[in-house]
């Protein structure tokens, strides 16, 4: 990088964008957030709130409302629902900075790269939580596989893509460069939509629901067969630890999925505030998860 301390936007101050943001600021890099309505009126009166050890804290943290063509930044951060994703790049078409960064689900890029061409970075995020009375419950993942994933779409090592690397090494973010970055963007979408089954017509199961053998045999079921149907296509699946759901019984999948619905952060992340609010982009990955696959068969 240059010596000139980088410039990052973090289009949308959801839970993902508010965390990101909140590293970035609390190592004192130049983040600002672009936020809209309650959420912007919160950060501009009381910054970002946060909790940390059960303590909330408060951060001052740079918005803006409305993103200017000339106001050019060296990364975008677009840290925002697969079905929200258009419209957010569509805002940002104009705007002249170089590289926008995904950090959300997907099963492909071509209308993306409609919208913005080759400043296009696709990623996905390290970290999950979920925005309860206004505070940001979150964390990073703290493993190298759990870090900020993201890669060229031809899968070369650019100098934006090692730059990328060196803001998240200065903030001490776990990362990967995913050369196949399509392949992880399936992969995990295989998994990801199996959430459909926490969901009910009103909302989310209670915890008791989805720990049920009736619901978590269904989820794994559907993970292994939706394994199958990207190995089918010819996509590897990526990275090593999704493959291997494929050699575990059903059995051994629904202990898992049973064991980590005892960790309250976790249950935050599958049946909290954010996952209700997730609803209409797991049921669109969904289709489009099945779609893409069906078209490459």
């Amino acid at each position: 990088m240059n010596s000139k301390q980088p410039r990052l936007l973090i289009f949308g101050a959801g839970v993902i964008g508010s965390v990101y943001a909140l590293r970035f600021a609390q190592y004192g890099l130049d983040v600002t957030v672009l936020a809209r309505g309650k959420r912007l009126e919160l950060l501009q009166q009381k910054g970002l709130l946060y909790n940390e050890a059960g303590v909330v804290k408060q951060l001052p943290i740079k918005t803006i409302e409305k993103l200017e063509n000339d106001d050019i930044y060296d990364f975008i951060f677009v840290p925002v629902r697969f079905d929200q994703a258009e419209s957010a790049l569509t805002v940002l078409m104009d705007n002249q900075s170089k590289t926008i960064v995904t950090l959300t689900n997907t099963v492909g890029y071509d209308r993306w790269l409609d919208i913005v061409g080759d400043r296009l970075l696709p990623g996905f995020p390290g970290a999950g939580g979920d925005i309860k009375g206004d505070v940001l419950y979150a964390q990073f993942g703290t493993e190298k596989h759990q870090g900020t994933i993201f890669g060229e779409i031809n899968g070369q090592v650019t100098e934006r893509v090692k730059e990328l690397a060196k803001i998240l090494e200065s903030v001490n973010l776990h990362y990967e460069i995913q050369t196949d970055i399509q392949a992880f963007h399936i992969s995990h979408a295989a998994l990801a939509v199996v959430n459909k089954h926490f969901y009910t017509n009103d909302g989310m199961m209670d915890v008791e629901s989805a720990r049920s053998e009736s619901t978590l045999s269904k989820i794994a079921a559907e993970m292994k067969q939706n394994l199958r149907l990207v190995e089918q296509a010819g996509i590897p699946v990526i990275p090593a630890e999704t493959k291997a759901v494929l050699e575990l019984s059903d059995d051994e999948i629904i202990s898992r999925q049973r064991q980590m619905l005892t960790n309250d952060f976790i249950i935050d992340v599958k049946l909290g505030n954010h996952a209700v609010s997730q609803k209409a982009e797991i049921l669109l990955l969904d289709e489009m998860f099945h779609k893409k696959l069906s078209n490459l068969r």
